[in-house]
């Protein structure tokens, strides 16, 4: 089978059929595959059964030259005219035209479920529905923005996919917003497919995709197994979002030159500014005849013309604000005396972007050529890439889309004027060179780690080749990944660091992007104040973190605290003491330390033992008086051995209480326990006594500071 070039399309229907659309020719075709031979080739035969593809039928559904997209069916295919807006769905032998009233320029998904049609103009935000059975209705997608993916129809509703948020919008049959789906972490394009009975939105730079069943319930499945240690890395940034352009009338065509052949005229020219809406059509005119050529195929063939008469044409643009400014073509004369066209034509894309086609010098019949006319032809596409007055032209980089396949024709044009046919297609070729510079670059500190920053961004263009690893430098390293963040490792603590990273693929090395972070530094410290407790210190203090995850601990005579950096107590302290403090702060880059000291309140007692002189009891009159009572001793019983007394009222500085020996002291500490000679206590308080550590019954010791005799009040224990 033999097409023109420019094919466009290319999707099986649900009978499995394979349709193609000849922009060129304004048809569709209908393909099916060669059926499978019964037993496989003899081995090293010519190989195949010599069966082949076969052409079911052909339809015709435009004018030649005008830009058809199209969307198959469960049984043939709907066609969009988008220069004249008009869907066409070819179903058997049932043919059916729709105009349509589109604020712009249309699109299709590859494959739609059901009946209904969505046609979807995404600058505008608009769907239009084309349902057999119905009047045409359309609707508005909530949002901003042009990158709005073509509505597909899935189980009676409709699913637009805004790539900008991450969010497809569901319509029922109506045309009425019944929910929205949230893509998590999309960042980039939604693909939307219908298959098994399921429609799968995929958002490619996400973990997760989404899948929705024929009763339109969500769920969300995890796409990758999360069982590589450390987790997911980070995500990439999303792209910075770019100011939509003032929107008017298109521009004028560039370069519109036309070329004469044997009573016919080709008319080419490069693209118009479109002002900020899509162009969506040209309009050639001239010998009294006005021909609408789609957008994207700026070359048209005149026929019917008169050998030897000059001709001009013009063409001019049209987008959703009206038609633009026209571009005289130069004058032509169509004529008899025309070359031959190169015998063959090869192209080769370069890594610098610009594409060199080449071909065999033509036979002139006779007459000089004077020069060759380059036609690109891509999916759906024909435009003039330029002229040559050798065997050779190179196509600039960016002229041509990167990544987008392209073939090419040349025509011989002699010293007349005459221009031949086209040559034969080359070889096809995908125009490349090297990636965008990367987007959205993020360097951060790694604050639980010495010497090491994370990047992250975003994944830029990568112009006709797949990115195969980006090179980060920083800091004088020079690492490679395959994904979009890296964690920079060996660097200097505090150090402020330029980080680059660059795309590569095929052609090399990208532009760089760069940001600059800085590493933990070691932490600081300053102390700015302490108080105490009898028990307990607590210190106030200020730290400089470093960037980093920085931790605090005080230690206060061997006793630790950890905790908030910027408060801590250490308790179980012993009244009376002078204590000195270290306050220690730590992140990855290393450690600070603050000191001090702080001395916790002694707390003090009297010694209490007072003749009861109002008893009848004489003895009661001068117990106290004849030494008994308040005795100091080594231990915490009268056996331990007697260190002195005190005198009634003698300031004693208390350490701490114990227990020991059952004391009574009857009624000559008064408020004291009780009167009976079985009410005793067994507390002991140690004290500060004549330079060193004694002990006297609690029974002879009234604490300061309390209301009962009988309270402890912060006095420790020992």
């Amino acid at each position: 089978m033999h097409y023109p070039p420019g094919l466009t399309g290319g999707s099986f229907d649900g009978g499995g059929n394979l349709w193609v659309a000849v922009p060129s020719e304004g048809t569709v075709s209908a393909v099916t595959a060669a059926p499978l031979p019964d037993a496989p080739a003899a081995s090293g035969g010519a190989g195949g059964s010599g069966q082949s593809p076969a052409i079911v039928r052909t339809v015709d559904v435009a004018d030649p030259s005008h830009d058809l997209t199209i969307s198959t069916l469960d049984d043939g295919v709907a066609v969009l005219n988008r220069t004249t807006k008009t869907l066409t769905t070819v179903k058997g032998d049932d043919k059916l035209a729709t105009p349509l009233t589109l604020d712009g320029l249309g699109s299709l998904p590859p494959r739609t479920n059901g009946p209904r049609v969505p046609v979807t103009v995404p600058d505008a935000r608009h769907v239009w529905v084309v349902d057999p059975d119905k009047p045409v209705h359309d609707f508005e997608v909530p949002g901003e923005g042009a990158k709005l993916e073509p509505a597909v129809a899935w189980a009676g509703r409709f699913y637009a996919a805004d790539a900008s948020t991450g969010t497809v919008y569901v319509f029922d049959e109506n045309g009425q917003l019944v929910n929205k789906i949230e893509i998590k972490g999309a960042n980039g394009p939604l693909e939307l497919e219908v298959r098994e009975n399921y429609l799968f939105i995929n958002a490619p730079n996400s973990q997760n995709a989404t899948v929705v069943d024929d009763k339109h319930e969500v769920r969300t499945v995890d796409k990758y197994a999360n069982d590589v240690l450390g987790g997911d890395p980070p995500p990439p940034p999303p792209p910075p979002q770019k100011q939509d352009p003032p929107v008017g009338k298109p521009g004028a065509p560039r370069s519109v030159v036309a070329t004469g052949g044997n009573t016919e005229v080709t008319v080419g020219w490069r693209s118009a500014n479109p002002n900020g809406a899509d162009i969506t059509k040209y309009v050639v005119e001239g010998d009294g005849k006005t021909i609408e050529v789609g957008a994207s195929q700026r070359s048209v063939k005149i026929t019917g013309l008169v050998n030897g008469q000059e001709y001009r044409f013009s063409v001019h643009a049209v987008n959703e604000k009206g038609a633009g400014p026209k571009k005289q073509s130069n004058p032509v004369v169509p004529t008899s005396e025309v070359p031959d066209p190169p015998a063959s034509v090869t192209a080769e894309a370069k890594p610098d972007g610009t594409v060199v086609v080449k071909w065999p010098a033509a036979n002139g019949q006779g007459l000089d050529i004077r020069k060759y006319t380059v036609t690109a032809v891509a999916a759906g596409a024909a435009a003039p890439a330029g002229e040559s007055t050798s065997t050779e032209l190179v196509v600039p980089a960016g002229e041509l889309e990167y990544g987008n396949q392209y073939a090419f024709q040349v025509v011989s044009v002699n010293e007349r004027g005459g221009a031949s046919t086209a040559s034969p297609v080359s070889n096809s070729v995908v125009p490349f060179t090297v990636p965008d510079r990367p987007a959205s670059l993020d360097v951060t500190t790694v604050k639980g780690k010495a010497g090491t920053l994370n990047a992250v961004w975003a994944a830029p263009a990568e112009n006709g080749r797949p990115i195969t690893k980006y090179v980060v430098d920083a800091g004088g390293n020079r690492t490679e990944v395959t994904g979009t963040s890296a964690e920079i490792t060996g660097l200097g603590e505090g150090a402020n660091v330029t980080v680059k990273v660059r795309a590569v693929n095929e052609a090399g090395e990208g532009a760089e992007a760069s940001a600059t972070g800085r590493t933990v530094a070691t932490p600081s410290v300053t102390v700015t104040g302490s108080s105490a407790t009898v028990t307990a210190v607590t210190v106030n203090f200020t730290v400089n973190d470093g960037g980093g995850n920085a931790t605090c601990s005080l230690d206060v005579g061997g006793k630790t605290a950890n905790g908030d950096c910027g408060t801590l107590a250490v308790g179980g302290l012993t009244p009376g003491t002078t204590y000195n403090f270290t306050v220690t702060v730590t992140n990855a880059a290393g450690s600070a330390t603050g000191t001090g000291s702080r001395a916790t309140p002694a707390i003090f007692g009297t010694a209490v033992c007072i003749n009861n002189t109002a008893s009848t009891d004489p003895a009661q009159h001068t117990w106290c008086s004849e030494g008994n009572g308040m005795g100091i001793y080594n231990g915490t019983n009268m056996r331990s051995g007697t260190a002195g007394r005190a005198g009634n009222g003698t300031r004693i500085e208390a350490i701490c209480h114990t227990t020991g020996e059952g004391i009574n002291d009857y009624v000559y500490n008064p408020g004291k326990m009780g009167t009976n000679p079985n009410d005793s206590t067994n507390v002991w308080i140690r004290i500060k006594w004549q330079g060193a550590e004694r002990y006297i019954s609690f029974a002879w010791f009234n604490l300061e500071g309390v209301g009962d005799p009988d309270e402890l009040g912060s006095l420790p224990a020992c």
